[in-house]
C-alpha cells in the first residue's frame, strides 16, 4: 500500500525543493511586476510569504482542484494577510485557477484582481480578507463545519505576525483548542516587520511559540524559506492528535531582493523598472524582451 507519509529519497526531496524554490522566485517576480503596474501593493509581505504559498499550492500539500474550485472535498485555504494579494494571486494563477494573463490587470478599474482577495470575483479564494484578524476566525468556522459534518478536508490559514496584535485571533484560538480542531493549521509569516516598524518595537510578541502552546496548539517553528523543511512539517499534520496546529514560519520581509530585505519601508514599497531589473537578476528570472 502506498504511504503518502513515507520518507522520500534524499535526491527526490532535493529535486522538489529546487523546483519549489524556482517557482517561489517566479511568484516573487510576478508579484513585483503587479505592484509596479498598479503603483500600489505590499512588496515586503509578498516576498516573505512566497515560499509558503508555493509549497502549499505547488508542492502537493493542499488538496485542491483548479478545474473544480468549489469541489466539496477540497482543503480550504484562507489568506488572512489579504494585503499580500500579489503573491496569492500569482500562486493561484500558477496553479491554474485562472489565466496568468489576468495578473497584468492587477488593481485596474473593473479588474477581477482587487487589492484584497474577493471570493466573488476569482476562483480559488475561500474568503474575502484584508481587515486583519478576520482570517483565523473564518478558518476556525471552516474547521468546525468539517468536524460537524464528519468531513475529512482540512483548513489552513496564513496570518501575518503584526496581525496577531488583533484580539480576534486569540478568541478564535481559544475556540479551536476547545473543540480540539486538529484539522486546522495556522501558519504565521513571522517576518518581524509590520506597517511602519519592526513588530517588537510596536507590540512585543516574543516568545511567540509558548503563547500558541498556552492556547492549546501543537506548535512547530520552521525556516519559512526552506522548502524541504516546510514540506516535512506540512506532511506530518496534525502535529498532535486532538490539537490544532500552529507552524511559525520564520521569514525575512522582502526575501530574495537585496534592496527590500528586512527594511520596514518595503512593507508598502513600490518597485521601479530599475528595481525590477535588479530583482530579475537576483531571483534568477529570465525576462523576455
Amino acid at each position: 500500500m502506498f504511504d503518502s507519509n513515507a520518507p522520500k529519497p534524499a535526491n527526490q526531496v532535493s529535486d522538489q525543493a529546487h523546483r519549489l524554490r524556482q517557482l517561489a522566485n517566479e511568484i516573487r517576480y510576478s508579484a513585483m511586476t503587479m505592484t509596479n503596474h498598479s503603483n500600489l501593493g505590499h512588496t515586503g509581505g509578498d516576498l516573505s510569504s512566497s515560499d509558503i504559498l508555493a509549497t502549499l499550492y505547488l508542492g502537493g500539500i493542499l488538496n485542491v482542484n483548479p478545474g473544480e474550485p468549489a469541489w466539496p472535498q477540497r482543503d480550504r485555504f484562507i489568506m488572512s494577510k489579504g494585503h499580500c494579494s500579489g503573491a496569492f494571486y500569482s500562486t493561484l494563477a500558477f496553479k491554474g485557477f485562472f489565466p496568468r494573463a489576468q495578473l497584468a490587470t492587477f488593481m485596474d478599474p473593473l479588474s477581477l484582481l482587487n487589492g484584497h482577495p474577493d471570493r466573488n470575483k476569482l476562483p480559488g479564494i475561500e474568503a474575502n480578507t484584508g481587515p486583519l484578524g478576520h482570517g483565523l476566525p473564518i478558518a476556525v468556522g471552516c474547521a468546525l463545519a468539517a468536524r460537524m459534518r464528519g468531513e475529512s478536508w482540512r483548513t489552513f490559514v496564513l496570518t501575518g505576525d503584526g496581525e496577531l496584535q488583533e484580539g480576534s485571533n486569540w478568541e478564535a484560538a481559544m475556540t479551536a483548542q476547545h473543540y480540539g480542531l486538529d484539522n486546522l493549521t495556522v501558519i504565521v509569516d513571522r517576518n518581524r516587520i509590520q506597517q511602519g516598524d519592526f513588530t517588537e518595537n510596536i507590540i512585543r510578541m516574543d516568545p511567540l511559540a509558548p503563547k500558541w502552546a498556552a492556547f492549546g496548539f501543537a506548535v512547530a517553528e520552521v525556516d519559512g524559506h526552506d522548502h524541504a523543511a516546510l514540506v516535512e512539517h506540512f506532511s506530518k499534520l496534525p502535529l498532535e492528535k486532538g490539537k490544532p496546529t500552529c507552524i511559525i514560519a520564520n521569514t525575512t520581509k522582502g526575501k530574495g531582493v537585496s534592496f527590500a530585505e528586512n527594511k520596514p519601508a518595503w512593507h508598502h514599497g513600490v518597485p521601479t523598472k530599475e528595481h525590477l531589473a535588479q530583482a530579475a537578476i537576483e531571483l534568477g528570472i529570465e525576462v523576455k524582451q
